[in-house]
């Protein structure tokens, strides 16, 4: 499994911790133990600050900064993402974009990134849909997009009685097979290494952790919670359930981790 980057791995740290702040000795032992040199981890503690991403807490310490904290919200909400379901009545939801400007990369990325986060995928040119069974109801699902950085003109409405080759096609834009594979393939990783955590070093079970953990919940935000009978939604759960409780387990061996400090020998080695 590829390692981080530097500026992954500190927004992933500081997430993790939010709202406390992570002093820059254990940012720094945190990079080292991927192989991340001091001064690149220094370099892009610097970097993050300038950019308006993180800023200084305490003295050598930082945390996210308040710009970052809406996105930052609503990865950290995957713990309770069961909580966001309802029962399907066949409708979807539908964004339409097609009057909305593509000339700004920005606004582009943002608004790309908030329908991948709530899982629409496009039917056709400026269409964007999914099932209806996530939110309260259409105005929250409105709200979240634009938290997420949705164009506040874009058109959102609920749909139903498509056409029925329209709605061969509807079912065929998620890989339904593949959601369903990679909630058990994940699962039975978390598993697996949860078993055999008690014989790891603790340098070696804190990137692992990391490693496996942050894979697990990239799964779980960007996954579009489909309801049955489009996905196994028994098998999500069950990785949704293992997945809370390995981020405890990753949480407090990186917790031991900044309470004894990092072994710079091993790390070094790593």
């Amino acid at each position: 499994m590829q390692g981080p980057t530097a500026k992954k791995l500190l927004l992933d740290l500081l997430l993790a911790v939010d709202p406390q702040p992570v002093a820059a000795r254990n940012a720094v032992g945190a990079c080292a133990l991927f192989g991340i040199g001091e001064s690149n981890a220094r370099v892009t503690l610097t970097r993050l600050a300038a950019n308006g991403m993180i800023e200084s807490a305490e003295r050598g310490s930082y945390r996210l900064s308040p710009s970052a904290h809406e996105v930052a919200t609503e990865i950290a909400g995957w713990r309770r993402l069961d909580a966001r379901l309802r029962p399907w009545s066949g409708e979807y939801v539908c964004v339409h974009t097609a009057a909305l400007g593509r000339s700004d990369r920005a606004a582009l990325r943002r608004r790309r990134r908030a329908l991948d986060m709530l899982g629409f995928r496009k039917l056709s040119r400026g269409l964007h849909l999914r099932p209806d069974n996530i939110e309260t109801d259409t105005e929250a699902v409105r709200r979240r997009l634009r938290t997420l950085g949705l164009d506040g003109s874009a058109q959102i409405f609920l749909a139903r009685d498509f056409a029925a080759a329209d709605l061969d096609r509807i079912e065929g834009l998620w890989d339904r097979e593949a959601l369903n594979a990679g909630y058990r393939d994940t699962h039975a990783r978390l598993t697996n290494w949860l078993e055999r955590r008690h014989r790891l070093e603790l340098e070696t079970a804190a990137r692992e952790s990391f490693l496996l953990g942050g894979d697990a919940i990239r799964r779980l935000v960007f996954d579009p919670l489909l309801p049955e009978p489009m996905v196994d939604t028994e098998a999500r759960q069950q990785l949704l359930v293992t997945a809370r409780h390995f981020d405890q387990v990753g949480q407090a061996i990186w917790q031991q981790l900044f309470v004894r400090g990092f072994d710079t020998a091993q790390t070094a080695a790593a």
